[in-house]
């Protein structure tokens, strides 16, 4: 069998089962740990059969100690199984949504001061953190500063909540926004931008370019080369 364990609940846990309904003919058992230190507790008590593979989707960046260190024995563990974990090179599920190429077009957003913190926020990703000294927008290095326990994944998940508030392309609650996977964006306020001009109006077609999109498929490219 094979796996992909995430430590995702609500709706990181329902990207990955579209991942796997669309890109990978549900070849995979989804399945959530409910966090990362659940990731790893499961990770460590597993026994492995023959035909088992593991891709295990953990957030990883390295501006924070408790999850450096549980990473280091995730990837101990990952050497030593022969091949049968393989951890997916990933920062978060909101990075991902945050670095989509669509996303300011597709959510409609107004929020220009955003637009450019975001720019910044992406150009200055580097091994898993962002670089501060990258940056050089002031506006940018205040809304960084503004967090009280700063670290890249906090980052990440409050800027892509700042593009994805309206509820149709929210990526918080028990599933993805309806606009990411269904055939209309329907908004309350049609004649606004608020729900966004996806050119692709078919949910698994807008569903797709987000799985093609760069970051994405650079996770996914790990699985297919080793099933390949």
């Amino acid at each position: 069998m094979k796996y992909l364990w995430t430590e995702d609940t609500g709706a990181g846990l329902h990207f990955w089962k579209l991942v796997n309904q669309l890109f990978f003919d549900d070849e995979f058992i989804v399945e959530s740990k409910g966090s990362n230190q659940g990731l790893l507790d499961a990770v460590l008590d597993l026994d492995i059969k023959d035909d088992d593979k593991y891709y295990i989707a953990f957030d990883y960046v390295v501006d924070n100690q408790d999850i450096r260190n549980k990473y280091r024995v995730l990837k101990s563990i990952e050497k030593s199984s022969e091949g049968k974990i393989i951890i997916l090179d990933m920062i978060c599920f909101e990075y991902l949504i945050l670095a989509f190429d669509q996303l300011v077009e597709w959510t409609g957003t107004g929020k220009t001061d955003k637009i450019k913190i975001r720019e910044e926020v992406l150009k200055a990703v580097e091994n898993h953190r962002i670089n501060l000294l990258k940056i050089d927008d002031e506006k940018t290095l205040q809304y960084i500063a503004g967090f009280n326990r700063y670290s890249t994944e906090r980052v990440m998940k409050s800027l892509a909540g700042e593009f994805t508030q309206n509820e149709k392309w929210s990526v918080k609650g028990s599933l993805m926004g309806e606009c990411w996977y269904k055939d209309c964006c329907v908004s309350e306020h049609p004649d606004s931008l608020r729900c966004g001009k996806p050119e692709v109006e078919d949910g698994s077609g807008k569903m797709r370019m987000l799985i093609q999109s760069e970051k994405i498929k650079k996770i996914l490219s790990i699985i297919t080369e080793i099933q390949g």
